[in-house]
């Protein structure tokens, strides 16, 4: 089985670690892949370093025929069987490449975002294109908002996004988020992982710590990532008279070393496909609380592995914090939950899910077997 794998960002995020775990899974598994990726990407420098197959290509812009040609040209020399889209701009691209190159292979589609199909042709042609053979769900929750635009609903189906299980295992205490900061010892360390964008709804995060700073709690807070919104959150920040009290501290590639240091993950998203923070924070053995948005619910259950509040209640959000806070046999009770739950989420576990769905697209097109 040959598969082309294709990326539009330049940038790393969310969707270019779950792309990356899997064609790394895959590899193990030996399936013949490529990654097309534009050049100098955060992908592109990736595969460089790890030495992994791939090609690159110049995007220009998100329906650019040329990387449509660039695609019928890669599955021709390489003799790919599918191809798995990881974006919707890479959707746009195999779309392309089929009407301008009328080339015939079965399209996996990855869908990760938790909004709506636009309501125009473009979008809607190319959900219900005929090569496209699976839509990839990160969570239930997409799934039943992509639902209404999918003429066949039978291509729809859900693959959780994995985490590599292991990767805090070997974790050795070294303070490294509170000296940077200068964190005094006696204060405890509140934090969310998440680009500073809409939907992440830090200006929720930014009440409910004025609202746990009001209480007396001793304790700073984190916001790790950065994002488009970065200069109307540090305002936000700064009108609320809490410039003492938050942080944001950037993109890190430190995860592995500040993230287990948090005492507690607080997360006030307002949309979510599904939460990959979250599984990293249960990995990392940080209790959660968190909001009802989108696939964080297929995440965390309320009262067994965290704490769960509406979209924007800043309020039952900090009396959540609180209630974890100063309860250690709860706290102990979620992370061990926690532990537990992740099995379901490994990276391991999503490849597996997602050979299945070749299989299905595979059989859908005429093949009867997978074969790596």
């Amino acid at each position: 089985m040959r598969i082309l794998h294709i990326s539009s960002p330049k940038t790393w995020r969310g969707g270019e670690q779950q792309l990356l775990y899997l064609a790394e899974e895959l590899k193990a598994l030996g399936f013949h892949q490529v990654i097309m990726c534009p050049f100098n990407s955060a992908v592109h420098k990736y595969c460089l370093k790890k030495h992994i197959n791939h090609v690159t290509y110049f995007k220009g812009f998100s329906a650019n025929p040329m990387v449509g040609f660039r695609v019928a040209q890669i599955c021709r020399r390489e003799k790919i069987d599918m191809i798995h889209v990881h974006d919707s701009h890479a959707h746009n691209f195999a779309i392309l490449s089929a009407v301008l190159t009328q080339m015939e292979l079965p399209i996996i589609v990855s869908r990760r975002v938790d909004f709506a199909v636009k309501e125009t042709g473009m979008s809607a042609y190319k959900y219900n294109h005929p090569q496209i053979a699976k839509i990839i769900c990160v969570s239930n929750a997409i799934k039943e908002i992509m639902a209404p635009s999918i003429q066949d609903k039978s291509k729809l189906t859900v693959v959780h996004s994995g985490v590599d299980i292991e990767k805090f295992s070997k974790y050795k205490v070294t303070s490294k988020l509170r000296k940077e900061f200068e964190m005094p010892d006696d204060y405890m360390l509140i934090g969310n992982v998440a680009a500073l964008a809409p939907h992440k709804d830090y200006f929720t995060f930014i009440r409910t710590a004025k609202r746990l700073v009001a209480s007396g709690l001793k304790a700073k807070y984190f916001a790790i990532g950065d994002g488009p919104m970065r200069k109307e959150v540090m305002e936000a920040i700064a009108t609320e008279g809490m410039k003492e009290h938050i942080y944001l501290t950037g993109f890190r590639d430190d995860i592995i070393d500040i993230l287990p240091e948090l005492d507690l993950f607080l997360i006030t998203s307002e949309t979510e496909g599904l939460g990959t923070s979250i599984l990293d924070a249960l990995c990392a053995k940080v209790p959660v609380v968190a909001t009802k948005a989108g696939g964080i619910i297929e995440i965390i259950e309320h009262e067994k592995n965290g704490l769960l509040a509406d979209v924007a209640d800043d309020e039952t959000l900090g009396n959540h914090v609180l209630r974890l806070i100063h309860d250690e046999s709860l706290k102990a009770e979620f992370v061990a939950a926690g532990l537990e739950k992740i099995k379901q989420f490994s990276k391991a576990e999503t490849a597996r899910k997602t050979i299945e769905v070749y299989s299905s697209a595979l059989a859908s097109f005429g093949e009867s077997d997978l074969k790596a």
